[in-house]
């Protein structure tokens, strides 16, 4: 059975995102392309904040971003999509936090949600001179379930 006649039997759930909800915003026309789609870039500080909401929170202080990488857009972003950034810590190492953010829309505000972006952001704890910070105990090494799932070690 195909996944689109399972959803409209009731038997397959549409797709979730991962983690947690970080940031959420509406796209507006201003920050549009000549055809209409966002921009790439406003995508991606948007995913570099929501990021940066989650690694601050986990590592009890400030946070710089160190490193962005296997970013994908998936899908365009369009002036009146709501947008939806997801995070979900990967790893976490002696003063550095690693996370997967996903970009999801509604499209329009409505219907289901839709992936439109990906990328693997690390953030390093630093302390008031900007040199990095080591990670209090408090702050335990763990993983997140997509990453134990990956075979991610320690």
């Amino acid at each position: 059975m195909s996944s689109h006649t399972e959803r409209e039997a009731g038997l397959s759930e549409p797709p979730q995102p991962p983690g947690e909800l970080a940031a959420r915003t509406l796209a507006m026309p201003a920050d549009t392309n000549p055809s209409g789609d966002m921009f790439g870039g406003w995508i991606m500080s948007l995913m570099d904040a929501a990021g940066a909401i989650t690694a601050t929170s986990r590592a009890g202080g400030r946070v710089v971003t160190a490193a962005v990488s296997n970013i994908a857009f998936l899908q365009p972003v369009k002036a009146g999509d709501v947008v939806c950034c997801y995070t979900d810590i990967r790893r976490i190492g002696r003063s550095s936090i690693t996370l997967d953010v996903e970009v999801w829309v509604l499209r329009q505000g409505q219907g289901e949600r839709v992936r439109v972006t990906e990328a693997e952001f690390t953030f390093v704890s630093v302390g008031e001179d900007g040199r990095p910070r080591e990670l209090t105990s408090s702050v335990a090494p763990s993983f997140s379930k997509k990453a134990r799932r990956s075979g991610a070690s320690r």
